[in-house]
Formats: C-alpha cells, sequence, structure tokens
C-alpha cells in the first residue's frame, strides 16, 4: 500500500519513531586522536583582530562567528574541500564539520563564498604567519635553512582568451600609420595643423575629435544611418576617428594589464600564460596560470606568496624579502635549485648575510664528457689572473677589449667583460670553437663567475649535500602532497588577491595535518632527514 505521505518534504513522516541513543552530543562521535580536534585548538589561540575589522559595527550580527568560519574553511581545505556548496554539505551532513560549529546553523554556501572572498582576503596572510611563528615557538621550525621552490597552477580562466603583448604593439603600430594618413587629409579638409606623436598619441585623438565634435555642432550637421543614406564627409572623418580613438583606448587597457608580462587572460587579467606539465604526456601545454612559490623549514610551508612572472628567477629576492618581513627572523642560509640562480639573487643574499646553496644552472652540463671535451667553453680555458687573459685550445689569448654595462627588468646593473682572441684566421679549431666570422669572443660576468663558484662549493661541502637532499623531500614533496594527495591543480578563484588567499588556505590545511601526522608518528621537533650512507 502506498502511503500519500511519500510526497511530503519532511521525511521523518515516513517512518515509524526512532529511539534516541545516548550522547547526544557530539563530542563523544568524534576520535580523540582526530586532526579536526587539532586544528580547532591551533586556530583558537590566534589574533582575530584584522578579521573582525573586516565586519562593520553596524548591523546584525553573523549566523556563524568569523572564528568558526574560518576554522571550517580551513579545515575544508585540509579535507580536499574547496567548492563552497560541497563546504556547504559537510557542514550539514559531516560530523567533524558539526563538531566545529558548536551547535551553530551550517553556513549557506552564499555565506561562505562571501566570506573567503570578502572578509578573509584581507586577514588570511596574517593568520597564516600567526600559524607559522607558533609552530616556531613550538620548536618544529628548525630556522636553520629555508628551501625555496616554485610550480605553476592553472587559472580559473579559459584558455582561449589570450592577449599577446607582441600582437598588441603589432596592431597598434599598423593602426598608427593609418592615423598619420587620416590626419593628412582632415588637415587639407579643414585648414588645420593636427600632428601625433607616439608618446601622445591618445590625448591627440581626443584633441582631435574634440574638434570635429564642436566642428559638426556648429555647422548643424546631422548623421545619417541606415541603407539608402548617404553619409556626408564629416559624418566619415567623425566616425573614423572615433573608431581609431576607442581602438587607442583598448590598446592603452592591454599595455597598462601587461606590466612586465607578454601575455594576460580576458577572463583573469592577473593570469600569464604559461607552460603547464600536466598533461599525461607533460608536454608543456600553454594555460593562464599563476607563479607559486613556497618556502618549506622542517616539512612545514613558512612562506608562500603568488607571482605572475614565469621565470622562478625574478620571484626570488622579492619573495625572500616578504618572508623576512612577515616572520620576523631571517634564515642564515637558503637553498634553492637551478632555476633560481642570478647574479642579483646573488648579490642580495650577500648583502642580506644570508648562505647561498643554489645549485648552478650549468651544474649538471659539467659532469658530461662531451662538455669536458668542449673547446668552444671558457671552463676549458686556461685562465691567468694576473694578466687576465684566457688561452684557447690552439694556444691563442683572448683579451678583455671592452667593459659592456647591463641592467635586468628589476633594475639591477652588472658588468661583463668581453674578451676576443687575438687572431682566429688560420685556427684549425675555428669549426669546433665559434660560429662566428670573426675572431672568437668571450662575455664573462667575473662577480657572478666568483658568487657562482661560491655556491658550488657550498652545494659540495657535508652541509650542502644535505640540505639539496631535504630540498627534494621537503619542498618538491610538499608541492606533490598538495597537487596530488590534495588533488589541488586549478584555482577556484579569480584574481592575484583571492588566488594567494586560496592558496594560503590550502598551506594553512597542510601544515595542520603535517603536525597531527608528527604528533601521531612521535616525530615532532625532527627537522632534516639524515643522509644514507650506505
Amino acid at each position: 500500500m502506498t502511503s500519500n505521505l511519500i510526497h511530503t518534504k519532511n521525511y521523518t513522516e515516513l517512518g515509524e519513531c526512532y529511539q534516541l541513543v545516548l550522547p547526544l552530543s557530539l563530542e563523544g562521535l568524534v576520535p580523540d586522536n582526530d586532526s579536526v580536534r587539532l586544528l580547532s585548538h591551533e586556530l583558537e589561540e590566534l589574533d582575530y583582530s584584522l578579521l573582525y575589522q573586516a565586519y562593520s559595527a553596524k548591523g546584525r550580527n553573523p549566523a556563524v562567528g568569523p572564528k568558526t568560519m574560518f576554522k571550517i574553511l580551513t579545515y575544508a581545505y585540509s579535507q580536499n574541500i574547496y567548492s563552497s556548496r560541497k563546504i556547504e554539505t559537510a557542514c550539514r551532513r559531516d560530523i567533524n564539520f558539526m563538531w566545529l560549529l558548536a551547535g551553530q546553523k551550517a553556513p549557506d554556501h552564499s555565506t561562505i563564498a562571501r566570506f573567503r572572498t570578502g572578509f578573509l582576503a584581507e586577514a588570511c596572510e596574517d593568520l597564516f604567519y600567526q600559524i607559522v611563528r607558533r609552530l616556531a615557538a613550538m620548536g618544529e621550525i628548525s630556522k636553520e635553512t629555508v628551501f625555496i621552490d616554485g610550480t605553476k597552477l592553472e587559472a580559473c580562466a579559459n584558455k582561449y582568451t589570450f592577449v599577446w603583448k607582441k600582437s598588441v604593439g603589432k596592431w597598434e603600430e599598423k593602426m598608427f600609420s593609418k592615423i598619420e594618413t587620416a590626419i593628412s587629409l582632415i588637415n587639407q579638409e579643414y585648414m588645420q595643423s593636427f600632428t601625433i606623436t607616439k608618446e601622445n598619441r591618445t590625448s591627440d585623438l581626443k584633441k582631435i575629435m574634440d574638434f570635429l565634435d564642436h566642428y559638426c555642432r556648429e555647422n548643424g550637421i546631422c548623421f545619417v544611418y541606415g541603407r539608402g543614406k548617404r553619409k556626408s564627409d564629416h559624418q566619415r572623418y567623425h566616425e573614423l576617428f572615433r573608431r581609431f580613438l576607442d581602438r587607442q583606448l583598448l590598446y592603452d587597457l592591454h599595455h597598462s594589464r601587461f606590466g612586465d608580462r607578454n601575455s594576460y587572460s580576458k577572463t583573469d587579467v592577473d593570469a600569464t600564460f604559461m607552460h603547464m606539465k600536466d598533461g599525461h604526456m607533460r608536454n608543456a601545454q600553454l594555460k593562464p596560470g599563476y607563479n607559486v612559490q613556497i618556502g618549506v623549514d622542517s616539512e612545514y610551508i613558512v612562506a608562500a606568496d603568488i607571482f605572475s612572472d614565469r621565470n622562478d628567477v625574478w620571484t626570488l629576492v622579492p619573495f625572500l624579502k616578504r618572508m623576512e618581513q612577515k616572520l620576523g627572523f631571517k634564515y642564515p642560509s637558503v637553498t634553492a635549485d637551478s632555476g633560481y640562480e642570478s647574479e642579483e639573487g646573488y648579490e642580495f643574499l650577500k648583502e642580506n648575510g644570508q648562505i647561498p646553496y643554489i645549485k648552478p644552472q650549468t651544474y649538471e652540463k659539467w659532469k658530461k664528457r662531451s662538455f669536458k671535451k668542449d673547446i668552444s667553453k671558457r671552463e676549458n680555458m686556461v685562465y691567468d689572473k694576473d694578466t687576465d687573459h684566457y688561452t684557447c685550445h690552439a694556444g691563442k689569448l683572448l683579451n678583455p677589449i671592452f667593459i659592456k654595462n647591463q641592467k635586468s627588468k628589476s633594475g639591477y646593473k652588472s658588468e661583463v667583460t668581453v674578451y676576443e682572441c687575438e687572431d682566429c684566421s688560420d685556427c684549425p679549431y675555428k669549426d669546433k670553437c665559434t660560429k662566428s666570422k670573426g675572431n672568437k669572443r668571450l662575455y664573462v660576468s667575473k662577480d657572478f663567475i666568483a658568487k657562482r663558484q661560491e655556491s658550488y662549493e657550498n652545494i659540495k661541502s657535508d652541509t650542502g649535500i644535505k640540505y639539496r637532499m631535504n630540498r627534494s623531500i621537503q619542498v618538491e614533496g610538499a608541492f606533490g602532497v598538495l597537487k596530488s594527495d590534495y588533488e589541488f591543480q586549478r584555482f577556484l578563484l579569480r584574481g592575484k588577491t583571492k588566488v594567494k588567499l586560496e592558496f594560503l588556505l590550502l598551506s594553512l590545511g597542510y601544515n595542520i595535518n603535517k603536525l597531527h601526522a608528527k604528533i601521531q608518528a612521535n616525530r615532532t621537533e625532527s627537522h632534516l632527514f639524515e643522509v644514507k650512507t650506505a
């Protein structure tokens, strides 16, 4: 017999009364060693004053307190739950989330999304570094060295929404030549002397448009539209320069968004098109994304930042400055891979009193037999420091001819000494030594070579070998856990600020889970893995 109650919204009416089983409290349903208890304890002691400042003093109090909302979000990210709708579902069904709510009503997905992007945006970074400082106070962080690495994560943007700086510049130059031709015509038509320059092209076009608007109004020229209507020359000039101005304003907008980048996405203007090795063939697909940088110490993420630059080398200095500012202390040494090597980075570490453990970019090449037999390489030539010259394979001297000054895009100035061989015309080894039609030249940055050699000696020491091994385990292992175990390979939010917020939440959850794992495995206050000798 089918009951009419089958269509009711209250499903408790479909069955008999259930016997209540004690205890009614959720306290007994959450295991004593569950990570949610540790998370609640660690987040309870933080200073939330910056978060509460985001709330207005007027109006009603939120249904769920900001502290509880932050706990829910952090725990959700630690459990691979990122969608606001899935977090809402977890708050209604998952015992651990109910325990965090402590009897409060489960928040709506819109409330969760509004809290994450609106209220938490400014305070999340402060809360993250509070946790890191708590770990340091507990002795969980060594403060000995920091392992730095980066990865590229896909942005929440369509891969076909790209805008290329080179393409914009090309079309802008083509339009400029058309504008010059059109200006010469209106100068003849209206007896004017308008000019346009590349530096002030937008303001020059606005002056012309103001003149055409004023002329049409003064002479009562009516614009016509539609089929069978013949436009006057005045209307044609007006529409032509309106198109020029609108197009130029669009180009100006593109340039303002580019900055130092060569591309951006229309969907997420802060995202840059980068090569992503996320396919099964790892063939470096070009997608909009962000360069995520982290610093790891004792298996914990102690610093995290988001960059739009594709190259890691330009992120090292600003990342270290930001980390020192937020942590309140300075690491005596920095360990990174070859992607961070630059003269500017070495100089910054030297001035900052930090020891570099950075693998040279040519480290792997130096080991190869082909490199050692390559007579064209500077490393395989004899250098005399007293006379400042190199001796090539044929026994001829390469003397310094001039010093070349260079300036990086960050403003760092460096000197490059150019050496040229005395005569390569009759050399039997010229084909193997240089492809130049003239004499062999070497471009040598003496400061960079000296700093590279120092870092090379550092990584070859016992401490350097230990740091390099731990860098592979700790920082690359952290990215492996985040991308594979946590399945976080694409951001859900748009904009650099929101993307950074999302990754900080992920890092917070990672640190809590790591602390929980260490406590359960009796590995607390363990910092470095030992090098296996057997």
